[in-house]
């Protein structure tokens, strides 16, 4: 199943996105703002759903329809617009589309027509489940990690941080009951409790760990996808790369403060440095809900093959800055010759979580940041 999807709205696009990816699970979604993208997209890879907006930055949707229509009559085309006019139905109707929803509409309608065009039993039962097919395919989509708050608005929120007020914070974060619950969790924790009474609201919970402290225990949670995978294999690997980040975190965070860096920083980078793994395991949750099987041997290759790929992907996706993208790379690898000090705490943080803190590698590093002592060893975090 591939879903091309034409929308300039963000937070629509998304919308769709989600409501296709829960109607077709693990079929191959391709999100685009751009016409000119869309055809590119789909001249080399074809759809068999295609969900368009009429009115694009450059151009109209309807000239997809058209490029469409003249070599491929039975995919199904959805149009979505502001238009409500008679005219502008008939318009599109006469272009050859399969369905036609005015905008603000229901998601319960959106779900309703895709349904009666594209039966989800009839593409389930149609699907013959490649794995690396739908890793391979899965790349080209708007990758979402399952979690239970969104990564990408950590990440937004990070780039201000400076200018974020505990205020601000508590009125953005007031819904967000998983992540509410976790603050409270922390703040009442006994590192943090120093009245010895309990902290009753969000408010006082982002003002006695601070924003910064804050943001990263978002982050932390959007990035706890275990709780979402069905397979109890692919939660637990989760749950490890979840843990193994939040220890580098740790480390780093305790070395920059040693070394007088930015530990707010390292941190954060930390934390993202197994974005890559944790898309693939998403993506082979997709795989099993398509009635696929998995071997663990096969959990392990595509982990090898794709988590770097899936990194890189969501790095951009969600538009981090280059020095955040070089920071988690260098967990996994550093050149001897780099010397940015930020890189060396990164990387010889991973070595001493991996157990490798009286290894040639780490203990290079440390003298290079200056510190030789033998005093800082690798713990739980």
């Amino acid at each position: 199943m591939k879903a091309l999807i034409l929308e300039d709205d963000v937070l629509l696009a998304d919308l769709i996105e989600t409501v296709v990816d829960g109607l077709y699970p693990g079929g191959a979604v391709f999100v685009t703002p751009s016409v000119a993208t869309a055809l590119e997209h789909w001249s080399k890879n074809g759809a068999d759903l295609m969900i368009i907006d009429w009115n694009l930055p450059d151009g109209s949707g309807l000239d997809l329809v058209k490029a469409v229509r003249e070599n491929d009559a039975d995919s199904a085309i959805v149009m979505i617009s502001g238009r409500a006019d008679r005219d502008s139905v008939l318009k599109a109707e006469h272009y050859g589309i399969s369905g036609y929803i005015s905008k603000p509409f229901d998601v319960s309608l959106l779900h309703e027509r895709l349904t009666a065009l594209v039966d989800p039993d009839d593409v389930q039962a149609a699907i013959q489940p490649d794995l690396d097919e739908l890793l391979r395919t899965s790349m080209d989509s708007v990758i979402q990690l399952p979690a239970a708050f969104e990564a990408v608005k950590v990440v937004e929120l990070l780039e201000r941080r400076d200018d974020l007020s505990v205020s601000q914070l508590t009125e953005r974060w007031s819904a967000e009951v998983a992540l509410a619950t976790r603050l409270l969790d922390v703040a009442n924790s006994a590192s943090l409790q120093k009245t010895g009474e309990p902290v009753k609201n969000l408010k006082d919970a982002i003002a006695s760990m601070g924003v910064d402290r804050a943001l990263q225990q978002a982050m932390a949670l959007s990035l706890d996808i275990s709780g979402q995978l069905r397979d109890s294999r692919l939660a637990g690997i989760a749950a490890g790369f979840v843990d193994t980040s939040r220890k580098v975190a740790s480390e780093a965070e305790r070395i920059a403060l040693r070394v007088d860096a930015d530990h707010s920083e390292v941190h954060t980078a930390a934390l993202l440095s197994r974005v890559g793994e944790l898309a693939v395991l998403k993506v082979m949750q997709q795989f099993l809900d398509r009635k696929g099987s998995i071997a663990d041997d096969q959990i392990e290759h595509g982990l090898q093959a794709w988590a770097q790929s899936y990194g890189n992907r969501l790095k951009v996706q969600w538009h981090l800055p280059l020095q955040l993208r070089e920071l988690t790379g260098a967990v996994h690898f550093l050149p001897r010759d780099a010397t940015s000090e930020a890189k060396l705490i990164m990387r010889a943080s991973a070595l001493m979580v991996d157990g490798e803190s009286h290894g040639e590698e780490c203990l290079r590093l440390l003298r290079r940041l200056g510190l030789n002592d033998h005093s800082l060893e690798s713990h739980d975090g």
